[in-house]
């Protein structure tokens, strides 16, 4: 048999492992007596752990939640876990990374020292550009409205400054993040058309309005959905500009710096690109950085847009002031 403080950190480990335990059924795990179990329960309530007992043929007890939070307990993988989320959480923008630092250091404090070596070799880095950080409180505030299905009131403007016009009113559907920014998916009830606003310039505005049925967003797929809005798309989730060219570029230098696109190697020194953009001056534009030579393949707009370009190129050399 276990001694008393081993046997305690079992039987909260199996409290916290499932909602409902009957009596019986931790005594057969512990493999001591019910009435050593109703001891070993009043031990972890008077530790501050909220323990209910279950009525019912069985009997049992479910560990609660509480007005404080008491110690938690976890196995290797679930203290890795959480390692690795927090570490996450300092670059979320989400305005925790304060307190997700100051966590993970709790956290990392009282790991066996097998454990803290695993996470050690795990670091994460920012490497984008820092975006604007959303409060956290604004963050709680849409998730419960998405949570409760409730209309939501909100000024909308730039980061710091007070939206203009009238508060905006929207039935929230989903928080997302993207390209490390936060984003509410949500229909607007007074444009009638599904929206996506930019947490960090959102205040929301109290109390909340009444509670609404949710809608079928396009397509089904929020991740989908919201690629199809930033890329200018109908929702196909495909980049509404799409062209073909030829690059005096060998494939390997060019695939190093497209993330969407297709390269094929169609020589020592030549690959055929394949690449989408929400427009098509865009487009050509993004295909003109590369220092090489260019064949177009098509369609025509995408040359109709070089040659655009290559107009407002050569007014702006010829321009006053310009370099020669």
């Amino acid at each position: 048999m276990l001694k008393t403080s081993a046997r305690l950190l079992a039987l909260l480990s199996l409290l916290q492992a499932r909602r409902d335990w009957p009596g019986a059924l931790l005594a057969e795990r512990l493999d001591v007596s019910p009435r050593t179990v109703r001891r070993d329960v009043d031990r972890l309530r008077e530790l501050g752990y909220p323990i209910l007992a279950t009525k019912g043929p069985d009997g049992g007890y479910r560990l609660d939640a509480g007005t404080e939070l008491p110690p938690l307990l976890f196995d290797d993988e679930q203290a890795v876990a959480l390692a690795v989320a927090l570490q996450i959480a300092t670059t979320s923008g989400a305005g925790i990374e304060e307190a997700a630092a100051r966590a993970l250091n709790t956290v990392r404090q009282v790991m066996p020292a097998r454990l803290r070596r695993r996470i050690d070799t795990f670091q994460v880095t920012a490497v984008e550009r820092p975006a604007p950080q959303a409060d956290s409180g604004v963050l709680m505030t849409l998730g419960a409205a998405v949570h409760a299905r409730e209309v939501l009131r909100f000024d909308y403007g730039s980061p710091g400054v007070d939206g203009d016009g009238p508060p905006r009113r929207v039935q929230p559907h989903h928080l997302v993040t993207w390209g490390g920014r936060w984003y509410l998916v949500a229909w607007d009830l007074d444009r009638d058309d599904w929206r996506i606003f930019r947490a960090d310039r959102i205040t929301p505005r109290t109390p909340s309005g009444p509670r609404f049925t949710p809608r079928e967003l396009p397509g089904g797929d929020v991740a989908a959905f919201v690629t199809s809005r930033f890329q200018g798309s109908d929702g196909s989730g495909d980049w509404p500009c799409r062209g073909e060219v030829i690059l005096d570029l060998p494939a390997a230098a060019v695939s190093h710096y497209i993330r969407d696109g297709i390269v094929e190697e169609i020589g020592p020194d030549r690959c055929r690109l394949v690449l989408g953009s929400w427009s098509w001056v865009g487009l050509a534009a993004t295909i003109g950085r590369f220092d090489a030579g260019i064949e177009v393949v098509g369609p025509p707009e995408l040359k109709t847009a070089f040659a655009h370009l290559a107009r407002r190129y050569a007014a702006a050399a010829a321009a006053d002031g310009g370099l020669t």
